[in-house]
């Protein structure tokens, strides 16, 4: 028996809903063993992050030679890394083992629209990470701060695809999670053809690592063998169904349901 194999770099959130605990959840229900890489860890909760504490670039670079040496990868994917020296060392780790496909949820800007990477960082994630990635997953404010421009048609969104391809990225989904829409449309651009994903959009606050969460299971599709296209779509309806059964847990912004994909599959 063959068991596909994701690997997550990314930090630990202690509520549980975003991070490395939320792609591990979003690999197990979607078949995969999961394996982690820690960039930080946070002391947060649904209402606050009190604390974030940064590993060494060492320890970043064992957890990933560890893994790869022994278990073996199918499919990566990196979410918050806060600083430039990790994120070469993350560079430095994935042409060494040739980890590939590589999932890259660029964690720059949060929901509500704040920096949660100063512009050096930025600068280096683009340079660095952004040329190696088999698929990147911007949000729409993270795209604009990619393209440095605002993108606030569909036109728009179709030429920063292209521009996203041209730093070196395969292919770049842009999501449509914060426009005003009625719909949450998601572009996908592969280097060849423009696809749409579309789901409903639904208004609860409890949308927690709803980022994390769909690049977790475009991750965990690729390492299944699934193709670009089908992963995507994959990882659309599983983001749709955490959202639509999402969490009132604790006294603020809940997380989205990571079970609710296989429990709820014929809502």
């Amino acid at each position: 028996m063959t068991i596909p194999r994701a690997l997550t770099i990314a930090g630990s959130d202690s509520g549980g809903g975003a991070g490395i605990q939320a792609d591990l959840k979003t690999f197990q229900e979607l078949g995969v063993f999961g394996m982690s890489a820690l960039t930080a860890i946070t002391a947060q909760n649904t209402q606050t992050v009190t604390g974030i504490y940064e590993l060494s670039e060492e320890a970043v670079g064992r957890q990933i030679d560890a893994v790869v040496e022994d278990i073996g990868v199918d499919a990566v994917k990196t979410g918050m890394i806060a600083s430039i020296s990790i994120m070469e060392v993350i560079a430095d780790k994935v042409r060494q083992h040739r980890l590939s496909p590589l999932v890259i949820d660029p964690v720059m800007i949060s929901k509500s629209g704040a920096a949660l990477l100063d512009q050096p960082a930025r600068q280096a994630l683009k340079q660095t990470l952004l040329p190696l990635a088999t698929l990147v997953t911007p949000n729409l404010h993270e795209a604009e701060v990619i393209v440095n421009r605002s993108l606030s048609t569909s036109q728009e969104r179709m030429d920063a695809a292209k521009q996203i391809l041209d730093m070196g990225a395969s292919a770049v989904i842009i999501k449509g999670g914060h426009t005003e829409d009625e719909e949450a449309v998601d572009l996908f651009y592969d280097g060849e053809e423009f696809h749409t994903f579309s789901a409903p959009r639904y208004h609860t606050p409890h949308t927690h690592g709803t980022g994390c969460t769909f690049s977790a299971a475009l991750a965990a599709s690729l390492a299944k063998g699934e193709s670009m296209y089908k992963a995507v779509e994959t990882a659309k309806q599983f983001i749709t169904k955490a959202i639509s059964h999402s969490l009132n847990i604790g006294k603020g912004h809940g997380p989205t349901n990571h079970w609710a994909y296989n429990r709820y599959s014929k809502d």
